[in-house]
């Protein structure tokens, strides 16, 4: 079998969670003896305001992309063509160059940026879904991308345009969601229900677990509006203010909002939080290995976050949000809890909970492991991607 992986890289100075993956699917197809080709494009090329004003055009429909595509799939002849970022430069034509040639499309749907303009179905610190079912022209007019009429625009189109012109539903043959929530939301965008398959993010050469810990929580993430962590730093000065059991936090990351954050702590001498700052994958994981439970405090769905699949790796309980992927992948008193979104006060008592109750969020955690093992390691990955892309060429088989 010899599989095309499609990608295009966000910019190296906002790395994201869909590079990862993508890295991830490489390497356990060709461990696993799939003939693997690749066609990748990355950000860091739009680096002028000519390039920003070119890529205008370029999200919409890159001829460059389909020249290439077209060239790569005659010399190459793959099975399947598997994607998983097209944006801004690879451009919905690489979908037509396949369609063309007459090889299978998978794309992985990491985000909801087909139908949203920022990808998050979120506005003002809030979970928006004005666009679901839709043409996505409000995210323009509010300018959701960026605050920016300018760089929300090309987004809107592209998604409008390809809406009508139906490339979503005629060029794709197989959608993967991450969870059962996010099938369920982008079936009411509008994705046929009989295209998407449902298979998780996987996790390589997991840590091992430790059930024992040093007493702190953690976040690990980008920090942003959409990560919550104005809640979190809230339900810690609450469990502070409120208990003789203060609670520690480590806030591992960086972003726009950290600098505002920490004079925020400063302000209230809050001495029980520590920002750390960007770790690498192995700092990152010893340091969770080292915690008593992950904060997961998002207000925007989440598509599927790689930090609960790093937690459950490492036998750590999740507190998160009681929203979107978030309230599938934790299972409330089993594996972690959950909490109303953006209330800092129920996630206060969460928190204070995990801090008073150490038999069962030792527990909490050895069932966590359990469901990574279950669920999330490379060989059950694989196996659910095998079949997904067997039924495909069977299909193609059948039709031809």
């Amino acid at each position: 079998m010899k599989i095309l992986l499609v990608h295009n890289f966000y910019q190296s100075s906002s790395p994201s969670g869909e590079d990862t993956v993508f890295r991830n699917e490489v390497e356990l197809l060709k461990k696993n003896g799939i003939n693997v080709i690749t066609y990748e494009k990355h950000n860091d090329e739009i680096a002028t305001a000519f390039d920003k004003v070119k890529t205008t055009l370029t999200t919409l429909w890159s001829r460059r992309t389909y020249r290439e595509l077209k060239t790569l799939l005659k010399k190459e002849r793959p099975d399947i063509a598997h994607f998983h970022n097209i944006w801004y430069l690879i451009s919905p034509s690489a979908y037509y160059a396949c369609k063309d040639a007459g090889i299978p499309v998978v794309q992985t749907l990491h985000n909801f940026r087909y139908f949203c303009v920022n990808g998050l179905l979120m506005r003002d610190g809030r979970i928006c879904e004005e666009c679901i079912g839709k043409l996505p022209w409000r995210g323009a007019r509010y300018g959701c991308y960026r605050d920016s009429l300018l760089y929300s625009l090309p987004l809107a189109l592209t998604g409008g345009i390809h809406s009508i012109a139906g490339t979503w539903k005629s060029k794709v043959d197989a959608y993967i969601a991450l969870t059962e929530f996010g099938k369920r939301k982008f079936i009411e965008c509008g994705l046929p229900e009989d295209k998407i398959f449902v298979k998780p993010n996987f996790l390589s050469d997991p840590p091992g677990a430790n059930y024992s810990h040093k007493g702190y929580g953690i976040f690990l993430g980008r920090i942003s509006v959409e990560k919550g962590l104005n809640i979190l730093i809230d339900a810690v000065n609450i469990v502070r203010l409120n208990s003789k059991n203060h609670a520690s936090l480590k806030i591992v990351g960086d972003g726009p909002l950290r600098e505002n954050l920490e004079k925020t702590i400063s302000d209230r001498k809050m001495n029980e939080i520590e920002f750390l700052g960007k770790k690498n994958f192995h700092e990152c994981m010893e340091l969770l290995q080292q915690s008593r439970f992950l904060v997961l405090p998002a207000l925007c769905y989440e598509n599927f976050p790689l930090v609960i699949r790093e937690a459950y790796a490492c036998g750590k309980p999740v507190i998160a949000s009681r929203l979107g992927a978030m309230a599938e992948l934790v299972e409330d008193g089993r594996t972690g809890l959950l909490f109303e979104p953006g209330n800092p006060e129920d996630l206060a008592d969460k928190i204070q909970w995990m801090t008073e109750h150490e038999t069962e969020c030792t527990e909490m955690g050895k069932n966590s492991r359990r469901v990574f093992e279950e669920k999330y390691t490379a060989e059950k990955n694989f196996e659910i991607l095998m079949k997904i892309y067997s039924k495909l060429i069977a299909n193609k088989a059948h039709s031809s």
